[in-house]
């Protein structure tokens, strides 16, 4: 019996989470209409500064009313008509080209009648009051470097409207916001692909801040802070420690500083620091290398800086000036690890500074200048720990094995240990879909705090005095990994290949029998072709998306590789607002990628999963149709390309396979048994493929296993170092 669908909740059914939910989800339907707005790389960005002037305005009318309350005088961040309930608030106020003309024009007709400067002219000539530095100061940086792309006034009404239903102030919004922006943030890196070097992945920003423990009433700083991931994660974390209000106050005004150039950026990290509790983020705008290394005193230097400082990149020459006549380099990473050096606080101020900086696998091994400053590094500073990432932990945004350098202000480099992270499960690497997580650091984390007196197979140490002697060259192989080396003799290499051998020849005597099979069959020349719509029925098993639970979520390869497992759709993060469940021998494709052979059949391990509406999902009549035949005939590079004739017109690579393509085409239908022997001959060459890759992993084994056993270890130790290098 079909399942009842859900009954849809009220509005005043919805807890926190849905509504918010729900109000992001219409901010960003509506935004795809308009024509200024290409992807998300556009859209996150005009939501941000909207939802930011909501913010202010929320939070300026709270202490309009603390002020209130103790009788004294308040200076208002933004006077009208320029606050959020003078233009924003009223669902009928200014709209259409009014209100871009409002917005943009550097004098304006305003919504009290008057004529002035338009609303982003305003802002960006905010100052401070009596010439501290406070959030006019932040709101002029922030809008001094955005514009508004929207080309709909009315469509922007619809948003401001949208997000007019937020209440900032309210704790549980809040936080439910702050979990829903991070979400975006990560599908704009996305949306951002090579551009996306401001995201690092939340395990690792926790692991860090776990790992350096920041302590209230000291100052963390990331010079290179993206959308503020680490200073987020390190706020919350002070903020646990946070019981007074005079605590609170030192939270809230030395906890967290950051530096970000870039505009997008560095407006997303002052809305995510916002949403997550700072009241007045303290972001400098401006490149953090820009100032002379040398003039960097005891009142710039900080108690902790975490970052993960930019790969690559160049640096004008004005900013090369800043360091030393045999420190300059267009690697941005070295620079950014001078200036981190410069700025940890001396142990004759305080506590010693600490760091923890991530940086490529190049940093460690390089000479030249590289070498000039990892040798400053082991000389003047504590580099006590190396953390070696496993593969994969940034993809798919870059492919480069990455590490992170604890080290601290408290003395000179005795020794170095080093960390090697396997990834979890036996695999080799991590990549988008299998993501490293926050638990798989877990056991490098105990060991980061425990006394460290023996190595093990994942730890060792080296002596600063080793170090420096042999270049300052920190790309230590783990000399204790168990099976670095080990190979199976030759005889059991050769037993495996023999066993792989029998089976392949198996698989094709099996493939034989079908080929015999297929010579005694009465075979027509031409089978009827038969149109798809009279064999198959397009279905779909709608869901709307709910906070409160996560969906099993499938993806198809192309090339006729079938169906693959993605990470689950969390309904509370996901911008979908419902899925489609699919149930075993359903047939499946691709809308966008069914010309490169992207076809599926729902087996017994993905029955019950959920796809997005761009997987057309049919089931087929069984008794006329095997579904695994189908999925056979799909396979067929020739097939793609008469599915693509049929679609041309709708665009090049984006074009869409609409499911009435498939549904008018036609298909040749043997008999059920002869369609049963494709299965089986489908089978059978997957087995021998299988055999095949089988047979050469082995294959590769068995030279080394040969040079292993008649010539030593050591030997071949070296010979496979050397092939490496």
């Amino acid at each position: 019996m079909a399942k009842k669908p859900k009954k849809k909740k009220s509005p005043s059914e919805l807890t926190t989470a849905e509504r918010l939910s729900a109000v992001v989800k219409t901010c960003r339907k509506v935004m795809r209409k308009d024509k200024g707005l290409s992807t998300d790389l556009d859209r996150l960005p005009l939501l941000t500064w909207i939802m930011f002037l909501k913010f202010l305005d929320d939070l300026e009318q709270i202490e309009e009313s603390r002020a209130k309350l103790s009788r004294k005088k308040h200076r208002p961040m933004l006077l009208a008509p320029y606050r959020w309930r003078d233009w924003a608030a009223q669902d009928d106020g200014i709209t259409g080209p009014e209100l871009l003309a409002f917005i943009n024009h550097e004098e304006a007709n305003l919504p009290d009648g008057s004529r002035g400067p338009g609303l982003f002219a305003y802002l960006r000539a905010l100052e401070a009051h009596d010439g501290a530095t406070d959030r006019r100061q932040v709101i002029a940086s922030v809008f001094s470097r955005i514009s508004c792309r929207v080309e709909s006034g009315y469509l922007l009404r619809d948003v401001i409207n949208s997000v007019n239903t937020i209440h900032f102030l309210e704790q549980e919004e809040l936080f439910v916001l702050g979990h829903l922006y991070e979400s975006m943030i990560k599908e704009m890196r996305d949306a951002a692909g090579e551009n996306g070097e401001f995201y690092t992945p939340r395990p690792v920003v926790r692991f860090m801040i776990d790992a350096l423990d920041p302590r209230l009433g000291e100052t963390v700083m990331d010079p290179a802070c993206g959308t503020g991931g680490f200073l987020v994660d390190a706020f919350a974390h002070l903020e646990q420690q946070a019981q007074t209000v005079e605590d609170r106050k030192v939270l809230q005004t030395q906890a967290v500083v950051g530096g970000e150039a870039k505009p997008l950026p560095y407006l997303m990290c002052q809305m995510n620091l916002l949403l997550h509790g700072v009241e007045a983020p303290r972001i400098d705008p401006e490149n953090s290398l820009r100032h002379n290394l040398s003039e960097i005193g005891d009142r710039e230097r900080v108690d902790i800086v975490l970052t993960n400082p930019p790969f690559g990149g160049e640096e004008e020459k004005g900013i090369l000036n800043n360091f030393p006549a045999d420190l300059q380099t267009a690697e941005t990473t070295l620079l950014f690890l001078q200036l981190i050096m410069r700025r940890l606080r001396r142990p004759s101020s305080g506590s010693p500074g600490r760091a923890g900086v991530i940086v490529p696998n190049t940093t460690l091994y390089a000479d030249g200048v590289c070498a000039r400053v990892k040798a400053a590094l082991l000389s003047e500073f504590n580099l006590h720990t190396v953390v070696r990432l496993p593969e994969g932990v940034f993809e798919p945004y870059t492919p480069i094995p990455t590490n992170i350098l604890f080290f601290d202000r408290s003395h000179p480099t005795e020794h170095v240990w080093f960390y090697e992270v396997k990834p979890a499960d036996g695999r080799k690497k991590y990549t988008k879909t299998t993501p490293l997580k926050y638990e798989e650091l877990q056991p490098a984390l105990e060991w980061y705090n425990s006394d460290r007196t023996a190595e093990n197979e994942n730890a060792w140490r080296v002596s600063a005095s080793d170090l420096l002697a042999q270049g300052c060259n920190l790309d230590i192989r783990n000399p204790n990994r168990a099976d670095q080396f080990a190979l199976p003799a030759p005889s059991v290499v050769t037993a495996r290949m023999l066993d792989q051998a029998a089976q392949q020849m198996a698989a094709l005597q099996q493939l034989q029998r079908e080929a015999d099979t297929l010579a005694g069959l009465d075979i027509q020349e031409t089978w009827d072709r038969v149109e798809l719509s009279e064999l198959l029925t397009h279905v779909e098993d709608v869901h709307e998306v709910v906070a409160s639970e996560s969906y099993p979520n499938l993806g198809i390869f192309s090339f006729g590789k079938g169906l693959f497992s993605k990470p689950p759709i969390d309904g509370l993060t996901t911008s979908a607002t419902r899925l489609f469940r699919v149930h075993k021998d359903q047939f499946i494709y691709s809308r966008l990628f069914a010309f490169e052979g992207s076809y599926g059949l729902v087996t017994e391990e993905f029955d019950k999963c959920f796809v997005s509406n761009e997987y057309p999902t049919f089931d087929c009549d069984q008794s006329r149709l095997l579904p695994s035949f189908l999925y056979a005939y799909f396979r067929s590079p020739r097939v793609w390309d008469e599915i693509s004739e049929k679609s041309k017109g709708l665009g090049n690579r984006r074009q869409r396979v609409h499911p009435e393509t498939i549904l008018e085409h036609r298909i040749p239908l043997p008999p059920i048994e002869i369609q049963d022997l494709v299965c089986r001959v489908m089978s059978a060459t997957e087995e021998l493929a299988a055999r095949r890759e089988s047979l050469s992993e082995h294959s590769a084994e068995l030279l080394p296993s040969f040079l292993d056993a008649a010539l030593g270890v050591e030997l071949v130790q070296r010979v496979t170092e050397l092939a490496r290098e």
